[in-house]
């Protein structure tokens, strides 16, 4: 019999950042290979910390293309919206581009939306409001192409397990072994709903205690100063500038106008695709 394959795309979150296992990550695509057949799964992770779609475009999808798997898991934008250049029509092209090249080859294509990181870093308001604005942004745009592509979405955005801070690593940024946990266990509930997910679903528990606070507070000591400083250099000045717009349009009351703006982004990123994609089909004919 063929083993089913399973190739997963994306960042940090799918690398498994936030769930050790010996001298690596393991991660909710690695929990929940084990529960997609009663066989053995072809699993493998092309995720990369700090990946971007371009990254995914470039990069991951010829190596997963020439994997031809079964199941592709495609999840990803994060770091997008934590750049100067972030462009939500870019984002939306080439999440485009990527699941349209793994559905064309017959892969079930599994999609998230994601919670915003300024909230989850605690920001302060000003500075949280421009990043939660550009991830609903790519949310909308994840949420629009999964429904055009029949992927399996999960709505990772929402429920009480973001707010539950035993679900998330030292960083806040990225899950702990609990929040893999219940991703992979909300991904395979999913599938198992298709009929895609047969072998059992990936146990809710722990196989490792959660980081002591002095152990927290030591990663953010060490490692975490090199992660947030990688961060700091390129998100800082455009987050401020950002900031700055921000107290503006507050001061004059028409905090309203950037999210119409955003709105508007969306829009036209998305009509842009479905304006390619009619002159595709009609240059076809």
């Amino acid at each position: 019999m063929t083993r089913v394959r399973f190739v997963a795309l994306g960042d940090s979150l799918t690398e498994g950042v936030g769930d050790p296992v010996g001298n690596g990550w393991r991660g909710w695509a690695a929990l929940l290979a084990a529960g997609l057949a009663e066989e053995p799964v072809e699993f493998t992770n092309l995720a990369v910390s700090g990946a971007q779609t371009r990254d995914v475009v470039e990069r991951q999808l010829p190596a997963g293309l020439a994997l031809r798997s079964d199941v592709v898991s495609v999840v990803v934008g994060v770091n997008d919206t934590l750049r100067c250049t972030f462009d939500v029509g870019a984002v939306a092209a080439r999440l485009d581009t990527v699941y349209a090249a793994f559905t064309a080859q017959g892969a079930l294509l599994l999609t998230a939306c994601l919670p915003d990181p300024g909230t989850m870093l605690g920001l302060p308001g000003t500075l949280a409001r421009p990043l939660a604005r550009r991830q609903r942004a790519v949310n909308a745009v994840v949420h629009a192409l999964s429904d055009r592509y029949g992927a399996v979405h999960l709505h990772a955005c929402e429920g009480d397990w973001i707010t539950d801070r035993a679900m998330w690593s030292a960083d806040r940024l990225h899950p702990g072994e609990g929040g893999h946990r219940q991703l992979a266990l909300r991904f395979h509930a999913l599938l198992a709903e298709r009929g895609a997910a047969t072998g059992p679903a990936p146990s809710p528990e722990n196989d490792f205690p959660a980081p002591t606070r002095s152990a927290s507070l030591w990663w953010l000591a060490t490692a975490g100063t090199g992660w947030v400083a990688r961060r700091c250099t390129d998100l800082l000045p455009q987050l401020l500038t950002l900031a700055a717009e921000e107290l503006r349009h507050h001061a004059r009351g028409t905090s309203a106008r950037l999210d119409l703006r955003t709105s508007a982004a969306v829009s036209a990123a998305l009509a842009a695709l479905s304006t390619t994609e009619r002159t595709e089909r009609t240059e076809a004919a």
